[in-house]
């Protein structure tokens, strides 16, 4: 990952799991998918022309002569960014913020040695 990515607002974040989810839609299709209180259209149409400007979102013309709004920004590349800002904020390492999920009871044994698994493989690799 070499560009920084934005931060989103709530809304703009929610929007963002909608279009990951459903794919390319007009904002008409995506409003439809909020849940209640959903937006109005005039604002999600703000949210959505915000986060095209951001660099998240790319539009086509759509078949009913209007346009189709999709993702730009892959998922995964937002997701890493985000738990990666959460933990530098939050807890300063990976080893902290597990350790908090433990002492939170967030995290049992048999999820820490699935983790553990994955360390290895991945060492092996």
């Amino acid at each position: 990952m070499n560009k920084p990515i934005d931060k989103l607002t709530e809304k703009e974040e929610e929007t963002m799991l909608l279009l990951w989810e459903h794919g390319p839609c007009s904002v008409k299709e995506l409003l439809e998918y909020f849940s209640e209180p959903r937006p109005h259209i005039n604002t999600l149409s703000t949210f959505v022309r915000l986060l095209e400007q951001k660099g998240f979102v790319g539009h086509k013309q759509g078949r009913n002569g209007g346009y189709n709004y999709f993702a730009i920004q892959p998922k995964s590349e937002y997701r890493s960014s985000a738990l990666s800002k959460v933990m530098k904020r939050y807890f300063g390492s990976a080893f902290s913020m597990v350790s908090n999920l433990v002492e939170e009871e967030q995290l049992d044994a048999d999820q820490l040695r699935t983790l553990l698994d994955m360390v290895e493989k991945k060492k092996e690799s």
